[in-house]
């Protein structure tokens, strides 16, 4: 249903349809949040909404959600077009999708898209990404740090007809039902998500009658070519030239003594720019590993972020952007690779990208953020309820610092951006879990003139018996800083059974047992500081000592600022001492 020739719409329309397409996107996922039934999907955020047309290319999304899945509804949309063809839905058509070779994510992202269909054919489709509780495997929540293949992490669902013509299949609901922990929490987020397509289809529709599907045609592509137009201007402010990175992560989860390499190199030329992955680690034995998608995703976000950040997203956006990906890395795994912390590799990727980019566009990126996700899971049986439990959040950590400002803090990484944590009034409420701390971590922030975001101290108190599974990453290659800024503290978890006076510290594990009374207490880390710390006004370091961000000792040590941690008085002779130290160290 596309035209040769495209009527010509004027301005004023233009941007109302632009804003429109965004709006009924927005609202579905106002939908979405409000009727989930899963707090990974409604407190954290954990989805997206997006329309496409009927090749599977990004026309909008939604506001909200998370980065990585910006622009990547296409693949999962694109593999349904080649199975059923385009006259293969019918109105009333609702399709699953979590299938790992097309998704190149972990299991819990499912797919749920619907057909919008004008005067008798298919113009696009509506879809959502959400996190669902738990799509079986090993263990509850479907999350683990040492499987090594997609099958130990649960059910795979390609593109299959969940609705067919306004009528659930019954069949295929009891295979889902029958092969997953929490079918209540799952069906009803998967409720959510069709009511939020729906809802999105329908308003899509609403749209076309009032404008005409030729005018909607022309102006989507206008938005995608001006989209382009934009990004273009915006690489071709930068220098010509080729910028590379390099860094690693800790282990893939199962070899723990073997690093993964991860290579960046950014080319621009022109309005063009590339970003190619050539040496980065081949795909690992355990679950650190992500589909091409996955590496796509992390390109998008450096991207994105560092050239047009607030531009929305759209097919348009990525047209000047080339990715270079090897098959078979961390982060373009295939042949049925474990994928269960598919995100875990994409912080240190995207940080890399930032750490070329500073090269060129020192303006435009921060140091490197806490980036360890910091993934963790309880699980068991409700002693009162009697009911399988699994709970599911990411700790909160620092951010780099800016160009000319201190790091956010706290926030979760990069490829979460501003979504949320659990509240800690759910958590003890649904879960039988009591917070004891929930607070800033001192001198957790990589030191510089501009300092990094800060990490935080968390502990739970087991209330019973249950299992844990925890992912924390980058606990060798510390977040670092840029132009002389210093690298932050990294993080873990300290497990203490009862009883016991010194602490197991802990990176990684799946179904670590947990007695009752035991505490499990999360350091995040956080971010890198960007120029020399002794550049720092005194004044701040001291406000910083006041507020609780720095201690004394911290002061002195990573600033080269002596004061009574008390009084708070600045000893001027030595902090002159130290600091000229500090700067003929460098030299």
């Amino acid at each position: 249903m596309s035209n040769t020739r495209k009527p010509k719409v004027d301005p004023v329309t233009q941007e109302i349809v632009r804003n429109l397409l965004i709006a009924i996107l927005d609202e579905g996922e106002i939908n979405l949040s409000r009727t989930a039934f899963s707090p990974i999907i409604y407190e954290v955020k954990d989805y997206c909404v997006g329309l496409l047309d009927r090749e599977g290319r990004t026309i909008a999304q939604s506001r909200g959600g998370i980065p990585t899945f910006m622009a990547d509804l296409g693949e999962p949309v694109r593999d349904g077009i080649a199975i059923y063809g385009l006259d293969g839905f019918d109105p009333g058509d609702v399709l699953l999708m979590n299938y790992a070779a097309v998704c190149g994510q972990h299991l819990n992202n499912v797919v749920v898209y619907v057909p919008v269909h004008w005067k008798g054919e298919v113009i696009g489709f509506a879809a959502t990404r959400a996190h669902w509780t738990d799509v079986g495997g090993r263990v509850a929540g479907s999350f683990s740090t040492d499987t090594t293949e997609i099958f130990q992490e649960g059910l795979q669902l390609r593109s299959i007809k969940i609705h067919k013509k306004g009528k659930p299949d019954e069949e295929l609901m009891r295979v889902i039902r029958h092969n997953i922990r929490f079918p209540d929490l799952s069906f009803g987020d998967m409720a959510a998500q069709i009511a939020a397509c729906t809802l999105s289809a329908q308003r899509y529709q609403e749209m076309l009658e009032k404008y005409s599907w030729e005018v909607i045609e022309a102006c989507i592509h206008t938005i995608w070519d001006q989209s382009e137009a934009f990004v273009r201007r915006q690489i071709a402010s930068l220098p010509d030239g080729r910028f590379t990175a390099n860094s690693y992560l800790d282990d893939d989860g199962v070899v723990f003594d073997k690093i993964l390499p991860v290579a960046v190199a950014v080319t621009i030329a022109g309005d063009t720019m590339e970003i190619d992955f050539t040496g980065t680690a081949p795909q690992s034995r355990g679950p650190m590993n992500a589909g091409r998608s996955g590496g796509l995703a992390a390109a998008r976000v450096a991207f994105k972020s560092a050239v047009v950040p607030n531009l929305p997203p759209n097919e348009g956006v990525f047209r000047a952007l080339k990715v270079t990906l090897p098959e078979g890395t961390i982060i373009s795994a295939v042949d049925n690779a474990a994928l269960a912390q598919w995100n875990m590799p994409l912080k240190t990727v995207i940080d890399t990208i930032y750490w070329a980019l500073s090269q060129c566009a020192p303006e435009r990126v921060p140091a490197a953020h806490h980036c360890s996700q910091g993934m963790y899971s309880f699980f068991g049986k409700d002693h009162e309820s009697g009911r399988r439990f699994s709970t599911l959040d990411t700790t909160l950590g620092g951010w780099g610092a800016r160009p000319d400002a201190d790091g956010f803090s706290p926030l979760k990484t990069v490829t979460h951006g501003d979504t949320r944590n659990v509240p800690v009034e759910v958590e003890e409420a649904f879960y039988p879990l009591l917070v004891e701390r929930f607070a800033w971590r001192p001198d957790s922030a990589g030191p510089g003139k501009f300092r990094g975001g800060l990490g935080l101290h968390k502990i739970y108190r087991l209330r019973q018996e249950a299992e844990m599974v925890v992912a924390f990453e980058r606990s060798k290659l510390a977040p670092w800083g840029l132009f002389g800024g210093g690298s932050a503290q990294v993080g873990y978890a300290m497990i203490r059974q009862p009883g016991q006076a010194e602490g197991r510290r802990m990176y990684k594990g799946t179904a670590v047992p947990l007695e009752q009374g035991a505490t499990v207490e999360f350091y995040s880390a956080g971010g890198g500081g960007r120029f020399p710390a002794w550049e720092r006004p005194v004044g701040r370091v001291v406000e910083d000592v006041r507020q609780g961000y720095i201690t004394a000792a911290g002061a002195r040590a990573g600033y080269g600022v002596a004061l009574d941690e008390v009084s708070l008085v600045v000893d001027e002779t030595e902090t002159a001492r130290l600091r000229q130290a500090m700067q003929e160290a460098v030299v």
